[in-house]
């Protein structure tokens, strides 16, 4: 069985579990970043990484999933600055799923990672309370994905793996 695990990474978040899921796996494997990668023809089982943008999956990994994914057995993983358990995050989740319908979803993970400071500045800057509130929070996401989170997408991986 071979094995791909790409992703979708602009600081560093979902590219280090995506690089913690490809160590774990021990059969045939490759990892490769979302943007290199043609087609899906040559995997059995396919790892997609990608961050929340705007309260949701980005355009990029949506347009992957829709067109390259559809039918095929595939398990996803999703970055975010938001601690876990907040009432919002679920929704988000939801649309972050949503995007596989057409796919055989055998696994979806996500995890806390850090709120890039540029994204911080623009929210700090917005009219919306919400917005600035998120901003501000961006001190209580830096050092995530923390060891703990990156041992979770690994144990993850390993259950994924018996499924298939």
């Amino acid at each position: 069985m071979k094995t791909l695990v790409t992703y979708l990474s602009l600081t560093g978040n979902t590219k280090k579990i995506a690089e913690a899921i490809y160590e774990t796996i021990s059969e045939e494997k490759e990892i490769k970043p979302l943007a290199e990668v043609k087609d899906l023809d040559d995997y059995n089982f396919v790892f997609i990484g990608f961050p929340v943008h705007q309260s949701g999956p980005p355009a990029k990994a949506k347009k992957f999933i829709e067109s390259k994914a559809k039918g095929r057995k595939i398990a996803l993983f999703v970055t975010h600055a938001s601690p876990p358990g907040v009432p919002f995050l679920e929704p988000i989740l939801v649309k972050c799923k949503v995007i596989a319908d057409g796919s055989d979803l055998v696994g979806f993970f996500n995890c806390q990672g850090v709120l890039a400071q540029q994204v911080a500045d623009m929210l700090l800057k917005m009219d919306d309370p919400k917005f600035q509130e998120f901003g501000k929070m961006r001190h209580t996401t830096v050092g995530h994905p923390n060891a703990e989170e990156v041992e979770n997408a690994r144990i993850f991986a390993k259950e994924i793996i018996k499924k298939i």
